[in-house]
């Protein structure tokens, strides 16, 4: 491995939002990254991670999903014995190493010999570095993310305030892997439609296939659901912006129930299993700016009125002020008794693809 005496100054905490995709890079006799979407090794010492400072890194990388229908972490974590990484195990697509140059465990300093005397007085002189990341370390496609400080007290503090910003990393790894798997082909057909319906351009993937559509709303779905795959269905809906109520999140709810009880029945001949939240579970909800445009995230579970069918579900309500108009759109799983995390995260993938900003001219 290469010293990391000359690189541990350039990557600080900003580093961690701009990712270059090793996929477009020129070829390398290093192989190709190994691992599951959504997949970390974690490397570290069995006393840290049963301590604190493991508590800590459960926070960041198995929290649980809001607006589950179960408990679901965000993503998948395998912990390691530094002293455990073989070939196969440096291979993997995320990585990370965490520790503090204090612990004189054999773990720890597996990990610790990898820095040079310089950089640990570097970090000694700036509490508030914390992190570095290398990509490529081992393999093609991989992300190394080294997460370090002078004591336990130090790091804690550091994981505690950049605890999003760690996520946000490899949560959009995740989305750019998914992105290229599942959009290679794409259904042109659906894109044309919401442009003329709704005026808005949408990318999904050549298996979904149009549903339902009319005068501002689109429903498309996976037509062949299997043991192995969830049933995702997508839709999308506009209406006009007349006021900052209409981004509530208790009116955001009524909207989503609103489209849903209209549009979308677990049985068609059967009026009574129109689609609505369950309202058991407290939903999720995050603000954002997408695209310059005020976004609310909403997460939360849905059932069918008569109780026959039920699921997790991710919605975006947006406000194109410049247009004058709402939109809201939406992916829902039918997955009974199976994990929904990959389908989530496939419907977020698609729908943060979405441009409600499309005008003729722009996409001429």
């Amino acid at each position: 491995m290469r010293t990391l005496q000359n690189i541990i100054g350039s990557f600080i905490l900003a580093a961690l939002l701009f990712a270059c995709d090793a996929s477009d890079r020129p070829d390398s006799s290093k192989p190709k990254a190994r691992g599951d979407i959504g997949e970390i090794i974690l490397a570290i010492d069995s006393t840290k991670w049963a301590g604190p400072v493991g508590d800590e890194l459960r926070e960041i990388f198995m929290e649980d999903i809001p607006g589950m229908i179960r408990s679901e972490s965000m993503f998948n974590v395998h912990r390691v014995d530094p002293r455990a990484l073989n070939r196969m195990l440096k291979m993997s697509t995320n990585l990370v190493y965490v520790t503090t140059f204090d612990d004189k465990s054999a773990s720890s300093q597996v990990i610790n010999s990898q820095f040079t005397k310089e950089s640990k007085e570097r970090a000694l002189a700036d509490k508030n570095l914390y992190t570095l990341r290398v990509e490529d370390e081992y393999a093609i496609g991989q992300e190394v993310l080294y997460l370090f400080g002078n004591n336990e007290e130090e790091l804690l503090t550091n994981l505690r305030e950049n605890k999003g910003r760690i996520q946000n990393l490899f949560q959009i790894r995740a989305r750019g892997r998914l992105e290229k798997a599942i959009l290679a082909r794409k259904n042109s057909e659906a894109s044309s439609i919401t442009k003329d319906l709704l005026g808005i351009q949408i990318e999904v993937p050549a298996s979904y296939q149009i549903a339902k559509a009319e005068n501002n709303f689109v429903w498309l779905r996976q037509p062949t659901p299997s043991a192995n795959r969830a049933d995702i269905s997508l839709f999308f809906y506009s209406e006009p912006y007349v006021s900052e109520e209409q981004t509530f999140p208790a009116n955001i709810l009524k909207l989503r129930d609103s489209v849903a009880r209209q549009h979308i029945f677990g049985d068609p001949e059967d009026p009574t299993s129109y689609v609505v939240t369950e309202k058991q579970i407290i939903p999720g909800f995050r603000n954002m700016v997408i695209n310059d445009n005020f976004t609310v995230e909403l997460r939360a579970p849905w059932k069918t009125n008569n109780l026959s069918m039920g699921g997790s579900y991710l919605g975006y309500f947006m406000v194109d002020e410049e247009k004058g108009r709402i939109y809201y759109m939406e992916g829902f799983v039918y997955y009974p008794n199976e994990v929904h995390r990959d389908a989530l995260r496939e419907i977020e993938t698609i729908l943060l693809k979405t441009d409600i900003n499309w005008t003729e001219e722009k996409g001429a």
